[in-house]
């Protein structure tokens, strides 16, 4: 139950705590090093897949943590952006309530004994987003070069993904559930 990859699941999730206090201290170092914890965090999200693939270590607990680590670090980080005025509300509503309706979702087909699967739409999700967030978390110029453009940019990018992909499993669990 607790193998390699499920405990480096779980230390991405210990990092989303680090990374937000790391945002609470404003300034351009303690932005720099927020964005270094969140991409080792960020980082720990392929490495648990890889090994449990690779040492044939794949649990039902790591099919559930796996996806709430990512929640959990990601939408952690986008309400301190919110608190910090680096992202607007509404955005940051529309990603964390995507993520709070397709654990539903799952939770639900889950009950009724079928899996609600990670899709590739889901998994382009979660890059993008992760993509977005490291040029907003470098909010302050760094070498004259301004990065939190690009991380707006992306982050609607991102925006529009989640939203997509958000329903396409609102889509599939329709089927599933009422497949004749």
């Amino acid at each position: 139950m607790f193998n390699l990859a499920n405990k480096i699941t779980l230390l991405r999730m210990l990092m989303a705590p680090v990374v937000v206090m790391l945002l609470y201290f404003e300034g351009p170092v303690f932005c720099v090093l927020a964005t270094c914890a969140f991409i080792f965090a960020s980082i720990t999200d392929w490495m648990d897949g890889y090994i449990a693939r690779r040492a044939n270590i794949v649990t039902s607990m790591g099919k559930f943590l796996d996806p709430l680590a990512d929640k959990i670090l990601i939408c952690s980080v986008l309400i301190m952006f919110v608190k910090l005025n680096w992202a607007p509300a509404w955005t940051v509503i529309v990603i964390v309530c995507r993520d709070l309706v397709v654990t539903g979702l799952r939770a639900m087909a889950s009950e009724a004994g079928t899996c609600l699967a990670a899709d590739k739409f889901g998994k382009a999700k979660t890059v993008l987003q992760i993509v977005a967030i490291v040029p907003l978390m470098l909010h302050y110029p760094i070498a004259g070069i301004a990065f939190a453009p690009l991380g707006e940019i992306l982050l609607y990018m991102a925006l529009v993904m989640t939203v997509f992909s958000g329903t396409n499993y609102c889509w599939n669990f329709y089927k599933e559930a009422y497949r004749q």
